[in-house]
């Protein structure tokens, strides 16, 4: 019997990711709950961890720099806001913080301009985990509508699907320009978003006026209660730098 691959039943396909330093890329996959499974130092340097079914082959590379990797995986699962809670409280066990900039970070999930909902994770090797929701399918989109949704969208598209922060804070802050009647709501998303974004640019100082500027608005319980998540994200990040 075959696969719709062409090959037999239970075929299937380990892309290799590239590292520095194979113990380093290890620790960094099992503070995100993986499990070393294999690991070897000659001839080439090669390690497997698991996670369930997840399982990431890595190869050390001498003289290797993460900023140039292009090295980037698609995972689905059925969901992922678990999964980046876990992901998130391993990597603040093993780091202190949870690092949003630089390699290695993570950022939480969002709904991402021309994509689906999910997160992304950066290694140690640069190398990009896309992670997002199975089955999930983008939906048909006006390119031209309005509104700060779809400013948040485009700056998630830009920084966390892209790592282009400051063109994404630049989007998010014309966005908000654009639309000073837009709902409540709306506002505050943006405006914490615009707060993490600063963040992880360096700017604290601007965050914590985005923090306080999201907080004065005019909200009632449930949407107060909407934002609540965002907020002890962003604060949380001020008090610990990640």
């Amino acid at each position: 019997m075959t696969s719709e691959t062409g090959g037999a039943s239970g075929t299937r396909m380990y892309p290799l990711l590239p590292c520095r330093d194979i113990d380093e890329a290890i620790a960094f996959y099992e503070a995100l709950g993986f499990t070393r499974t294999y690991r070897q130092v000659r001839p080439n340097p090669h390690a497997v961890v698991e996670r369930g079914e997840l399982a990431v082959h890595l190869f050390g590379m001498d003289g290797f720099n993460p900023a140039d990797s292009y090295g980037s995986v698609i995972i689905t699962v059925p969901d992922p806001d678990a999964l980046y809670a876990s992901f998130a409280a391993g990597l603040r066990a093993a780091y202190g913080h949870l690092p949003v900039a630089g390699i290695p970070r993570m950022v939480r999930p969002r709904k991402r301009w021309g994509t689906v909902y999910g997160f992304s994770v950066v290694d140690v090797g640069g190398n990009w985990l896309r992670i997002s929701k199975t089955g999930e399918r983008e939906a048909a989109r006006d390119a031209t509508e309005p509104g700060l949704t779809r400013s948040i969208e485009v700056a998630a598209r830009l920084a966390d699907a892209k790592g282009d922060d400051e063109q994404a804070l630049k989007t998010l802050v014309g966005g908000l320009e654009r639309a000073p009647d837009a709902p409540a709501l709306e506002r505050g998303q943006a405006l914490l978003y615009r707060a993490e974004l600063e963040i992880r640019l360096g700017r604290a100082a601007d965050a914590r006026v985005s923090l306080e500027a999201a907080e004065a608005l005019d909200l009632d319980q449930q949407e107060r209660s909407a934002l609540a998540d965002d907020i002890a994200h962003v604060s949380a990040l001020l008090e610990t730098g990640g």
